[in-house]
């Protein structure tokens, strides 16, 4: 159903270069809607997404999972295939929920990833999101203290098709997303260019 699942074989011919060094993208399509069901469908459904992403781990130093908020099969597959989690999390009451679903089905896990999580989407005019990005990272410690505001210069990246740091590059947002790579990936390596050049 998706190239996700179905292996190595499909998911090279789904892969698409960018205009980008060194990046590949994996594009979403409709089947994906459907993904829960067919990964409660298949054997070891909770590590399917491992599986297929060690049939290419070789090619690649680094795959990015973006996955929706909540906890699903999909999320779940994510999280077993991870050697790290970013949880992006919205300034409010609830937001360190979001964080402990996270870390309960990452306690189930055999090979636990290593998770922290960050502020999102943040309205310094609002005060429970002042509140939040005065008070989460210092009462959590998985919470690191990088805030990135909410700004219609993020909305762009849809319409633009370029990262931040192509077309806004001296923003406060563009500055937050280079700390969170920093974060993330802090010793890169690369192996060659992009495998479909």
């Amino acid at each position: 159903m998706t190239a996700l699942l179905r292996g190595k074989t499909e998911m090279d011919a789904a892969i698409r270069s960018t205009s980008y060094p060194n990046l590949d993208v994996l594009p979403a399509d409709e089947t994906y809607r459907a993904l829960d069901l067919v990964l409660d469908a298949a054997k070891k459904s909770t590590h399917r997404i491992a599986k297929v992403l060690e049939s290419v781990s070789s090619e690649y130093d680094v795959f990015i999972l973006d996955c929706p908020p909540g906890a699903s099969l999909v999320a779940e597959n994510a999280l077993h295939a991870a050697d790290l989690v970013v949880v992006p999390l919205v300034p409010s009451p609830l937001s360190v929920r979001s964080l402990n679903q996270v870390n309960d089905i990452v306690a189930a896990s055999d090979r636990p990833p290593k998770v922290f999580a960050f502020l999102s989407m943040v309205d310094r005019r609002k005060l429970v999101h002042r509140t939040a990005a005065q008070t989460l990272s210092r009462d959590n410690p998985q919470v690191i203290d990088l805030v990135l505001p909410s700004t219609v210069i993020i909305e762009r990246m849809g319409s633009e098709r370029a990262p931040i740091g192509i077309y806004a590059p001296g923003t406060e947002a563009a500055r937050v997303f280079t700390q969170l790579w920093k974060h993330v990936y802090p010793a890169p390596k690369v192996k060659r260019g992009s495998r479909h050049e």
